[in-house]
């Protein structure tokens, strides 16, 4: 089952996303407006130590107006190879490095009305570092034992969902 664009158009292009309005003819041959929310495309990384603790980033997020617990995660610079930016992002977000890589998949986060992909990876055999923020980030950097993070999410505490998402992964890989 496909959709026919008619019309596209850009209502805004910022630094971060792209947003257009397409004029879409259905298959049972209605017309509606779509609005989609163009997005390069992130990473997200569970970094897990030696001892079954993942390393999590605790920062305010300004779409939510709340300070949230997740795991480190950050948008892909254009062409580039989301590997590669998972190990970028977790030295930037929490400092460390991880000698040993596990491509996790990818999931789209909301499909709906936004093209972003988010790749997920696991990262194990961790070295700690000092963390490099980007200047519009204010991180602390929170290490905990996965089964507290599992305990976060049924509590409500951990609501994003790439760190549902890959926290849950993580778990039934370790089963």
């Amino acid at each position: 089952m496909t959709e026919e664009i008619i019309r596209s158009e850009y209502l805004y292009r910022g630094h971060v996303i792209k947003l257009r309005l397409d004029q879409t003819r259905l298959a049972n041959k209605n017309v509606v407006q779509r609005e989609i929310v163009e997005h390069r495309g992130a990473v997200a990384i569970v970094a897990l130590d030696d001892q079954q603790r993942v390393v999590m980033v605790r920062q305010f997020r300004p779409a939510a107006a709340r300070e949230m617990l997740e795991i480190p995660a950050g948008t892909l610079e254009e062409g580039e190879d989301p590997a590669l930016c998972a190990v970028r992002e977790l030295k930037e977000e929490t400092g460390c490095y991880a000698a040993q890589w596990q491509a996790l998949g990818y999931f789209f986060s909301a499909p709906g009305f936004s093209t972003e992909k988010m790749f997920l990876f696991l990262a194990t055999q961790l070295t700690a570092g000092e963390a490099t923020p980007e200047d519009d980030e204010s991180i602390r950097v929170e290490t905990i034992p996965l089964t507290d993070a599992l305990a976060k999410i049924e509590s409500g505490e951990i609501v994003d969902a790439k760190s549902i998402v890959g926290l849950l992964r993580v778990w039934k890989l370790a089963q």
